[in-house]
């Protein structure tokens, strides 16, 4: 691909390519705008087909960032790292301590995460070469995995979702389908349960859907049958695009809210979403959950600080629902109106000169 192409049209800063022969690194940390401060986003380690795949990803990622950040009110830029390698074979202390060491060399331009992939474990070699870093195991002083937060700001999403379609937030007694009980969908799910919600799952590992039978008393249905199944709220929280034109015809729902990334195809997809009546609560909007409680880090982690904040993702989809209905548009491109208004009003402030403090 034409990289400087693709950066061009999105407007991207800076994109790093990474290698360290003994350690068998082969990385790529994309910076996508630093306007509302340091551009922050997750470590993704993957086995990518071809380098650009890899490319591709980590661009798409570190835009959607971006996006993430601005709309959650977080003084904070978008950026994203993959690993091109297998999770299962190929970590080891040399890999995340040489990856640590190119984010130290950005000198604070990137703080990077965890993400698919990658645990609090590998986060904390990291931080033995560098301090930017978040979501490193509570022992470090962090927030420790952002999993659980992420799904408590999807269920807040969730039930803003359905106050505006069902005229209520009590979730009690409706039926979600979710795609998805792995890491962050297996928390979430334990709200909804806890909620009095009726809970249909599929997932790719059997052990993850064993675990919600039986601890959640989920319905277990194979993974393409998801989607055929009738319930009020399709929560999609596995890997992206999952709504497509081959999937989003058999869904039988009235929202769509879900801790996934990216999931829309394209963008017509989001059209035909509006089109057929259904509400989707934007990604990354309602999934900011995580990100809202590793950036609290900066500022010295505070559990309850954190997750005051994250309950504001409740507000935020009410807001992108006002919006697209003001402006008669799809909700997700009100939520990118409401992310890029943010970013240029603050990108169009005056700067005034502050003169160094003067010792004595």
């Amino acid at each position: 691909m034409e990289v400087f192409v693709g950066m061009r049209k999105y407007g991207y800063e800076q994109v790093v390519f990474c290698y360290n022969q003994i350690a068998g690194l082969k990385a790529i940390i994309a910076i996508h705008d630093t306007t509302l401060g340091p551009a922050l986003g997750g470590l993704r380690l993957w086995p990518y087909a071809t380098e650009e795949e890899a490319i591709v990803d980590v661009l798409r990622l570190a835009r959607g960032m971006t996006y993430k950040a601005a709309a959650a009110g977080l003084n904070l830029g978008g950026g994203k790292s993959v690993i091109i390698g297998d999770p299962k074979r190929d970590k080891s202390e040399a890999l995340f301590r040489a990856f640590g060491r190119f984010v130290q060399s950005l000198g604070g331009r990137y703080i990077t995460a965890e993400d698919v992939g990658t645990t609090e474990e590998d986060m904390d070699y990291v931080h033995m070469e560098t301090g930017y870093v978040t979501g490193a195991s509570s022992s470090s002083g962090s927030g420790g995995d952002p999993s659980p937060a992420t799904a408590f700001g999807t269920w807040q999403g969730m039930k803003a979702a359905s106050k505006e379609v069902f005229g209520t937030e009590n979730l009690a007694g409706m039926t979600v389908a979710m795609q998805g009980v792995g890491h962050v969908g297996y928390h979430l799910a334990r709200h909804l349960r806890d909620e009095g919600v009726k809970l249909v799952v599929s997932d790719i590992n059997a052990e993850a859907t064993t675990r919600a039978r039986e601890e959640l008393g989920a319905e277990v249905v194979d993974v393409d049958a998801i989607y055929d199944v009738p319930c009020d709220i399709f929560s999609p929280c596995a890997l992206g695009a999952s709504i497509n034109p081959k999937t989003l015809p058999r869904l039988q729902c009235r929202v769509i809210a879900g801790c996934a990334n990216n999931q829309l195809l394209t963008e017509a997809d989001g059209d035909a979403v509006t089109a057929r009546q259904i509400l989707y609560a934007p990604d990354y909007v309602i999934n900011a959950g995580g990100l809202i409680n590793v950036a609290d880090e900066l500022e010295g982690y505070n559990r309850d600080r954190a997750y005051k904040k994250i309950a504001g993702i409740y507000g935020s989809i009410l807001r992108v629902i006002a919006i697209a209905k003001d402006e008669g548009i799809p909700t997700y491109r009100a939520a990118d109106r409401l992310a890029e208004e943010r970013i240029r009003r603050i990108g169009e402030q005056k700067r005034i000169h502050l003169p160094a403090r003067i010792p004595g």
